[in-house]
């Protein structure tokens, strides 16, 4: 019988975002390889009709409602998660809201509050769990693997994001920190950069999801914009044992639309 190099059995990850988009992807794609998973959303019952689809994998599945901006919420939601799965070995620093402003109309609190989300819970998030796999790497359990959701806005311009790429550029420097820091210990740190993907966040526009979906398109060589299952691969490799060695890096998922520009 074949070995599958990327059995995920035995591991438990948490994908922050999960409910929906991006972060139910990923989870998706976590739970077909046999990861059990904590979900984290601020929405109670979609948290919960995602974690009945993903039971349907035959894994266990933790939900809990937490709202990352905050860092108070970040810290119980960890220790519970703690409590009920014993373990965490995967995260996926996943959630995340979106704005548009012209950069000379950039508020504070339209700033602040995107940052909130998805840089400030990204870091709090990973703190946490960082040191529950210190700790289990200190008694003789090393390794871990941070995989943190950036986006094509890190390597190109994108007008009226700039909070929004601010953000998703120092996740980007934080996962080479985390690499050298952490990498003692056996945990990993990686980024996995995605093009545009087609997400209730992303359409929710439907004329300008629609105008952005035909223009990537045309522009990315295999000819379409992304789905969240494109991205399932590199999460299972990253939260997989076959990752060991890889550390410290950035994985473009966009359909060589940037290699082609």
């Amino acid at each position: 019988m074949a070995e599958n190099l990327f059995d995920l059995s035995g591991k438990v990850a948490l994908v922050t975002g999960a409910n929906s988009g991006l972060g139910f992807g990923f989870a998706e794609g976590l739970a077909r390889a046999g990861s059990d998973l904590i979900i984290w959303g601020r929405r109670a019952e979609a948290n919960k009709a995602a974690a009945e689809k993903l039971r349907k994998y035959g894994i266990k599945v933790h939900c809990d409602a937490v709202d990352v901006s905050g860092e108070a919420a970040i810290i119980a939601g960890v220790k519970s998660a703690l409590s009920a799965m014993g373990r965490i070995d995967t995260v996926i620093a996943n959630a995340g809201i979106a704005s548009q402003v012209e950069f000379t109309e950039m508020d504070a609190l339209t700033y602040n509050k995107l940052l909130d989300v998805n840089l400030h819970g990204a870091v709090f998030t990973l703190r946490e769990v960082a040191k529950h796999m210190v700790e289990r790497a200190e008694s003789g359990d090393a390794g871990g693997s941070f995989i943190l959701c950036g986006s094509g806005s890190i390597f190109q311009g994108v007008p009226t994001m700039a909070h929004y790429a601010i953000a998703k550029g120092a996740l980007n420097s934080l996962c080479k920190t985390l690499a050298a820091e952490l990498g003692p210990h056996g945990i990993r740190a990686n980024v996995i950069a995605p093009g545009f993907i087609v997400t209730e966040m992303t359409m929710a526009d439907p004329e300008i999801g629609k105008m952005l979906t035909e223009i990537v398109s045309a522009k990315a060589p295999l000819g379409r914009a992304g789905q969240p299952d494109d991205l399932a691969g590199a999460a299972i490799y990253l939260a997989s044992d076959m990752s060991r060695y890889h550390t410290g890096d950035t994985l473009i998922i966009d359909g060589g639309k940037i290699a082609a520009n």
